[in-house]
């Protein structure tokens, strides 16, 4: 399954509101509708919808059981779902951000705010700056609430990627657009996509965006990619203006609406890069290393590892240690681009090579010279064709 621009507002579970004791996760207003229209709310668990227009449902259900994550409602109505046996864990106040969201985040989510006020009024600006302000306090409160919010993101980041066959594509943030590099990355974001794979990124500028880009343009002719890098040419790096760097990448979506959808992990940990706006579903988190972990144990299909710095090299390492005690399963396929970087500039390859020797992971490592070869060695070492 590869998600769609709207998957992510779909529910994915498969319990039947019907049936006494299930447990089914409402994270819509249409869901909590359907379900509470049967009177079975009892055992759900409701995220972050607001029930302030649905009093009268909420005093006529069943709701024992029932967990109320971050949804606002009346009092009355919260008074009663407790006295009938619910837990209700209220909104807390002040936070740019819901430590309790059912779905992931949009482009449109992190970036509103962009066009009259810059990068600054936008609610990814602000919960960097909370990020910032509340890791220097210590506050076991807020490290709660981090915990919370990176946990709800995980939850939504498993449902989305149901059955989906995944190829993270990592590389360096300082790749800049209007580069050959770039170019390339984004023209193997759009054949993976187009292969049926789900392209996901670390979410961030450089290379993690022109793989989003290239999903993003799967679905559409193939001049406007080319149309496209020049346009986002003209603000090549998110410095020094964030701003100008994202109103780009928009002004590119509003010609060309209706992409194809592809999942971007970023971090807070490195609020200073910004999230790029062509993964549509956006999967971000205050804990870096939870980030970082996730994305490559989703990778499911395998990785391909583009030239990058201190933060690529990281996450080879990161993904050859489970491919190398085989403790995902079978080892997943993993593709280095660029020979001379990865065995001259920072030499990678001989080190990975020296690990995978006589272990199951030998036979799913390569290196090849371009990114065009990429998605032929990933199908080569067993990542497989996920139309067929």
């Amino acid at each position: 399954m590869q998600p769609t621009p709207d998957s992510a507002s779909a529910p994915h579970r498969t319990a039947d509101p019907q049936l006494p004791g299930e447990d089914r996760e409402i994270e819509t207003l249409a869901e909590f509708d359907e379900v509470s229209g049967r009177g079975g709310l009892a055992g759900c668990r409701v995220q972050a919808v607001d029930l302030t227009e649905r009093t009268s449902a909420l005093l006529a259900a069943d709701v024992a059981g029932a967990v109320f994550l971050g949804c606002p409602m009346d009092e009355d109505a919260a008074a009663r779902v407790r006295a009938s046996g619910a837990l209700v864990f209220p909104p807390v106040p002040g936070l740019p951000f819901n430590p309790y969201r059912g779905l992931l985040y949009t482009p449109d989510d992190l970036f509103a705010g962009l066009a009259d006020g810059g990068y600054d009024a936008t609610p990814d600006a602000h919960a960097y700056d909370w990020f910032q302000r509340t890791t220097a306090d210590g506050d076991v409160f807020s490290s709660m609430l981090r915990a919370i919010h990176d946990d709800s993101i995980s939850d939504a980041l498993d449902e989305l990627l149901v059955g989906a066959r995944v190829v993270g594509v990592m590389g360096g943030h300082a790749m800049a657009r209007g580069t050959e590099a770039y170019a390339g990355a984004a023209r193997l974001g759009r054949e993976l996509s187009r292969a049926g794979f789900t392209v996901a990124t670390g979410g961030g500028p450089g290379a993690m965006e022109a793989a989003n880009l290239g999903a993003y343009a799967s679905v559409l002719a193939d001049d406007m990619l080319d149309e496209a890098l020049e346009l986002l040419a003209k603000a090549p790096s998110f410095t020094p203006s964030v701003t100008e760097w994202a109103r780009a990448a928009f002004a590119v979506r509003e010609r060309w609406p209706a992409g194809g959808a592809s999942v971007g992990i970023p971090t807070w940990f490195y609020g200073h890069e910004p999230p790029n706006p062509f993964a549509a579903h956006l999967a971000k988190y205050f804990a870096n290393a939870t980030r970082e972990d996730g994305l490559l144990a989703r990778s499911n299909a395998g990785v391909v590892f583009l030239p990058g710095a201190a933060g690529t090299v990281q996450e080879v390492f990161d993904n050859t240690t489970p491919n190398y005690y085989e403790s995902r399963g079978e080892p997943r396929p993993m593709v280095l681009v660029d020979r001379a970087h990865w065995t001259e500039h920072l030499p990678v390859w001989p080190l990975l090579q020296a690990l995978a020797r006589d272990r199951a992971m030998e036979s799913r490592i390569a290196l090849v010279d371009r990114v065009e070869d990429a998605p032929d060695a990933l199908r080569d070492l067993g990542a497989g064709d996920p139309k067929s």
